[in-house]
């Protein structure tokens, strides 16, 4: 604080407001922009560092000599923002960055108005004092209570308390034979505009470094999950039976499905696997709810109705029994709709059961009719509850086509569902096709008709030739 000759006008107060906020505004963006980035930790390690506390206290110092350079005179003082420079590096460098910063900021003050009167060289005595002990009181309370100065008003009452505990000093050291009352004067002066913008600036800083600290967590948190969602996709397309043009290898059927997953993971999923030799299970299922819980309870589904089909000697049975292990394990209140077939390859017959799934499409002599049936409760849904087998036979040619609600219920910008119709209208365009090529058909239809809305629902399909034996009896 360097003495002048004479009181500032209210216009020069207006002008020094201007000056201060001006150099507060480059101090806090360069302050923000270090201090809420990697650029310490990265070359310094951690924050608990010497080398760390080091450099932060001669950012620090370096801040606060420009916040004494840029500062003006009023009743005989400098009004600065240079304390907010050791503030700075306390905060973030501890008691040793604020110490250091502070004995830099000091040293320069202390050239500044070493020269001058008395008066001036006591203001000096004051001024390095109380900026060497507001860095190290900061960076203990940093250390003690880091996440409560976080908070808005805890570093406004902080700055506001550093500030006063300044101008104390200035009012016990300054006062000389000739003015006793030096010190008392220029505490009047420059009370309001030293407190309020230091404190207000200190807040500002640290709402500013917290804010970036915060985006800079949540971008590492949203690449983390997206590197685990990637992991989760390739775990659940790992799960699923990589159907191709030759699986699963028998001349008296062609199969194809496809998934995708209106997120990262979806819930629905479909199965193929055989029973015993001439006995092919297949399901399209579809698990209530979206993202990694679907999908963990869509494995925890999967596996439960494979093993209980291939274990338990009828359809209706194994169903029953998957209900049941679901039900017990189903702390997450999930459910799944489902169909399951069970074809039999040498005579094309076909048992299956619904429980609370859309009904799947036979095209038969070029004609594609759902399948409604009566269905079952969805599996998960209530314990102890029965599932009833049902049965048709297929003939040579004819295609069934398995779909989730995906399908019927996507959208497009006008929120027009694709509907059952349009599904029958376009199977009907396709029902000579091979299953696959009846998959990719049916997917453009549908990309067509959403024409770029967005997908809310998982898309699961499987489409199955029978080239096995003529028709025997539907029943």
């Amino acid at each position: 604080m360097h003495l002048a000759p004479a009181a500032a006008s209210s216009a020069t107060l207006s002008q020094f407001f201007t000056n201060m906020i001006g150099t507060l505004a480059v101090i806090l963006v360069i302050a923000a922009f270090i201090g809420g980035s990697e650029i310490l930790t990265k070359f310094f390690g951690s924050k608990t560092n010497w080398k760390y506390s080091l450099f932060a206290g001669l950012l620090g110092g370096i801040f606060g000599i420009y916040g004494t350079m840029s500062g003006l005179e009023l009743k005989g003082a400098i009004i600065s923002v240079r304390d907010i420079g050791p503030m700075l590096a306390g905060f973030t460098g501890g008691p040793l960055g604020g110490l250091i910063a502070g004995v830099i900021a000091g040293v320069h003050r202390f050239l500044v108005g070493s020269k001058a009167s008395e008066t001036a060289v006591l203001v000096t005595y004051a001024c390095i004092i109380a900026t060497v002990c507001i860095g190290v009181m900061c960076g203990i309370l940093s250390r003690k209570f880091r996440e409560k100065l976080k908070k808005p008003w805890w570093a406004l009452l902080t700055g506001v308390l550093m500030e006063i505990f300044h101008l104390s000093l200035v009012f016990l050291i300054v006062r000389t034979p000739e003015n006793p009352h030096a010190g008392l004067d220029i505490v009047k002066a420059i009370a309001l505009p030293f407190i309020l913008v230091n404190a207000v600036g200190f807040t500002l800083m640290i709402t500013m470094i917290n804010y970036i600290e915060r985006q800079r967590e949540i971008t590492l948190e949203r690449s983390r999950l997206k590197t685990e969602l990637e992991v989760a996709t390739v775990i659940q397309r790992s799960l699923l039976p990589p159907v191709t043009e030759t699986y699963p290898g028998r001349k008296e059927l062609a199969i194809a499905a496809s998934m995708d997953p209106a997120k990262e993971v979806g819930g629905d999923f479909y199965d193929v696997f055989f029973v015993d030799k001439d006995r092919l299970a297949f399901v399209v299922a579809d698990v209530s709810g979206k993202g990694i819980p679907a999908a963990l309870f869509m494995a925890t589904s999967k596996t439960t109705i494979q093993n209980c089909v291939r274990d338990y000697p009828t359809l209706s049975e194994a169903i029953t029994v998957a209900n049941d292990s679901l039900c017990s394990n189903n702390t997450a209140q999930m459910f799944v709709t489902a169909w399951i077939g069970v074809l039999d390859l040498s005579t094309g017959a076909l048992t299956f059961v619904c429980a609370g799934h859309n009904p799947p499409v036979l095209i038969s002599d070029g004609t594609p009719e759902y399948i409604k049936r009566r269905s079952g409760l969805v599996l998960a849904g209530m314990e102890g509850v029965p599932y009833r087998e049902q049965t048709l036979t297929l003939k040579k040619g004819d295609r069934l086509f398995l779909y989730t609600d995906g399908v019927t219920e996507a959208e497009n910008k006008a929120h027009e569902l694709f509907g059952e119709e349009r599904l029958l209208t376009c199977l009907q365009a396709v029902c000579d096709k091979k299953p696959d090529e009846i998959l990719a058909d049916v997917k453009a239809a549908i990309d067509a008709h959403a024409n770029g809305a967005d997908q809310f629902d998982d898309i699961t399909m499987l489409c199955l030739r029978y080239l096995g034996r003529e028709q025997v009896q539907q029943s």
